[in-house]
């Protein structure tokens, strides 16, 4: 008797028109997807899944060009950016701190032309062409500024989280009209908080500079 082929079973077989497209997909997996979507199109999914899109420019995006820690520097930033998030979220500038984000603790202090600044305050669009120092741009590990210095030999500091912006504060120091008196340096510095309270050693620190 000649050989005939098994009836084939087709009681196990999907309809493909019955399934979902998550379904299908799930089915036959990368690589079926391959098979099902063909080649050009199978390669566009790929390319896109492997390499991330790139951002398109916020709307109503701004551009701004200052000189930072005497670099210029341009980017786009939205109207309503401070100059602090432009400093750490674009520039990658985390020395200067967010702390209050209200003007009330002095965390975030810069100088803008020589002018010390609470940058949470200030819009980064207000600064077109300005030049902005950050605690960065003062001194580096291996040539500390003299404030820094003294900021190390008082002990000036302890958790660290003010440090930046007070010491940002008290090089602003010496182009202000303020006194040589205890006191007086502690009424300029007023606007720099220090929860762990390590203010005497921060007077100490100052006061050495001052008198150098």
């Amino acid at each position: 008797m000649p050989k005939t082929s098994p009836p084939n079973d087709t009681s196990r077989l999907i309809p493909v028109m019955s399934l979902s497209r998550r379904s299908l997909l799930q089915a036959v997996g990368v690589s079926g997807t391959t098979a099902v979507l063909g080649g050009g199109l199978a390669s566009a999914a790929v390319a896109a899944t492997a390499m991330p899109a790139t951002p398109a420019p916020e709307p109503g995006s701004q551009s701004l060009r200052m000189k930072i820690n005497g670099r210029v520097t341009t980017l786009n930033v939205d109207p309503r950016t401070s100059l602090l998030d432009a400093l750490r979220e674009r520039l990658h500038l985390t020395g200067t701190k967010k702390g209050c984000d209200h003007g009330q603790c002095g965390a975030c202090t810069v100088h803008v032309n020589g002018r010390r600044v609470n940058s949470c305050l200030s819009l980064a669009l207000m600064h077109e062409g300005d030049e902005v120092t950050t605690i960065e741009g003062l001194g580096t590990p291996a040539q500390l500024h003299p404030m820094q210095a003294a900021f190390v030999e008082h002990d000036a500091y302890q958790c660290g989280y003010c440090t930046s912006g007070q010491i940002m504060s008290a090089t602003a120091l010496a182009s202000e009209p303020c006194g040589g008196s205890d006191a007086e340096v502690k009424e300029a510095m007023s606007g720099n908080i220090c929860r762990c309270g390590a203010y005497s050693n921060i007077l100490a620190a100052i006061q050495q500079t001052r008198k150098a």
